[in-house]
């Protein structure tokens, strides 16, 4: 009886802030629209909860075979008042909390009915059999009207299209195709439009004909120790000069597309190029260049490309997560999407500035998704989140590609989990993105560990491919692994189907026992 009443001592005091909590906040909550009111409250509930260590709570309670705390992300208070009723009941006395028991507006089964409908709300799919949707990016192939309808005939809801490749013409005929294909095949499909954001990239690379190949080189092979300099105007890269022993004579150069990092950048820094595959250290700073030396890449050699990506996670960047080029495009984007994708968003001033863009636009309605790629955007989930809600339709796109680069392939899966736990307790969609079912997307091979990749997605509310020669492959590989799983699994609770394995198992049993 000692335990179970520091046990409640220890909940009350958890209670206690929670409600203090609540009414701090009380002028944020007011902000957010009418869709998120409910869902600001509960999620301000829960960032309270998270400030406490509840690892040895939540061993006693599952000792006591109590309803563990860790499984309270959509019904915080509801979950801590029920907690509390029944270590009263244990005691014999009776606990008064905000509600009678049962009877908490934001209830278990009250939020996933919200989480579905703000689902719903941004990604405009129609109730079928899955939890979770597929989104997919469309290739230029999408051109041509027959790919886009066999994508929506294999099952994509959402048709992705990256306003960082092609134009206004490419994006028109792929939109319109997309209609077509959902007027004939009478398949619902939204249109998610990327903004490009200010994106690090290669520029141009000098290509080198080549006796043996057709294809003339349009690469810079780089080696770990290998000095690479990039350049702050645009000029076209050229491959490091080496002697026939290959003593090198002038180093590999190469330029960027933001030349404004310059300003921002300092000695002893990292920079990634090419989703990670190579990695370096800046280690001095010219007038008109950065002298990196290469840290990372592969043993026999790694090429980098034109537009690669290039990543500075340690570096402090002062650029605009809407750029001059977004804000050009907007227009554009408003008569065509149905959601709208930001890219490298980093505090909340920057949610601010798209939600005012689109309301000169009398496009406030449009859905915004938040998508999480540096260190600084995860620091601030919360924050966005919030500011987020300020708009009727709002969703967070877990951007695993550049996340890994910036924070640390090792950290990846514990961010992914914690965002996952941040938007559901927001009760808003979460997208699972970059290369998911990579392999197979594009060489037409499944990668065992993809597979189980792909399983882990069945906690978001909608999954992103990336586009590749085999993609109708991986929408249909996709969709079976999502059908598995869901059976098992919604979000992070068990959903405790019958297991065939077990039932086998008596099945056999008794049969042998006859």
């Amino acid at each position: 009886m000692k335990d179970i009443n520091a046990l409640i001592k220890s909940l009350l005091e958890i209670r206690g802030t929670i409600l203090d909590v609540e009414s701090q906040f009380r002028t944020t909550i007011d902000k957010v629209h009418p869709n998120y009111r409910y869902s600001a409250m509960n999620f301000i509930r829960y960032l309270k909860l998270r400030t406490f260590d509840l690892r040895k709570i939540q061993g006693q309670l599952s000792t006591l075979g109590l309803s563990s705390i860790s499984h309270s992300e959509r019904h915080v208070l509801a979950n801590v008042e029920n907690i509390l009723h029944f270590l009263h009941l244990i005691k014999g006395s009776t606990f008064k909390g905000c509600y009678p028991f049962g009877e908490h507006p934001v209830n278990f089964m009250e939020s996933q009915k919200v989480l579905r409908k703000n689902t719903k709300r941004l990604l405009k799919v129609n109730k079928n059999s899955r939890n979770t949707s597929i989104m997919v990016t469309l290739s230029i192939r999408a051109i041509e009207y027959q790919n886009v309808k066999d994508l929506l005939l294999s099952g994509m809801e959402i048709a992705r299209i990256n306003c960082s490749h092609d134009n206004e013409q490419v994006w028109i005929k792929m939109v319109e195709n997309v209609k077509k294909a959902i007027q004939e095949t009478q398949h619902n499909c939204s249109v998610y439009f990327d903004l490009a954001g200010p994106k690090l990239r290669t520029c141009e690379i000098e290509k080198k004909e080549t006796k043996k190949k057709k294809k003339p080189k349009d690469h810079i092979r780089l080696y770990q120790g290998d000095l690479l300099h990039l350049y702050r105007q645009k000029t076209i890269g050229k491959r490091a000069i080496k002697t026939k022993n290959n003593i090198i004579l002038e180093n590999a150069k190469i330029s960027c597309s933001i030349p404004k990092i310059f300003e921002d950048v300092k000695i002893g820094e990292s920079i990634w190029f090419d989703d990670g595959k190579i990695g370096g250290k800046i280690i001095q700073i010219k007038e008109g260049y950065l002298v990196i030396e290469i840290t990372r890449a592969n043993p026999k050699g790694s090429n980098l490309k034109a537009e690669r990506g290039i990543n500075l996670p340690d570096t402090v960047l002062n650029l605009p997560s809407l750029t001059e080029d977004d804000q050009a495009k907007l227009p554009f984007i408003v008569r065509h999407a149905d959601i709208v994708g930001y890219s490298f968003v980093r505090k909340p001033s920057d949610v601010k500035q798209l939600q005012d863009e689109l309301k000169k636009l009398n496009s406030s309605e449009l859905g915004i998704v938040l998508k999480i790629e540096n260190k600084e955007a995860f620091n601030n989930l919360p924050a966005l989140i919030l500011q987020g809600m300020e708009s009727p339709s709002l969703g967070v796109m877990t951007a695993r590609g550049d996340l890994s680069v910036e924070l640390g392939a090792e950290r990846l899966s514990e961010v992914q989990e914690q965002i996952l736990w941040l938007c559901e307790a927001a009760l808003i969609p979460n997208i699972w993105a970059t290369q998911v079912l990579e392999t197979l997307a594009k060489r037409g091979i499944t990668a065992r560990a993809e597979i189980t990749d792909a399983a882990m997605s069945v906690r978001s509310e909608c999954v992103m491919l990336n586009k590749g020669k085999y993609i109708l492959e991986a929408v249909h590989t996709l969709i079976d692994i999502l059908g598995r799983m869901e059976q098992h699994q919604y979000k992070k609770q068990g959903t405790l189907r019958l297991l065939k394995v077990a039932d086998k198992f008596f099945k056999e049993y008794n049969k042998d026992q006859k």
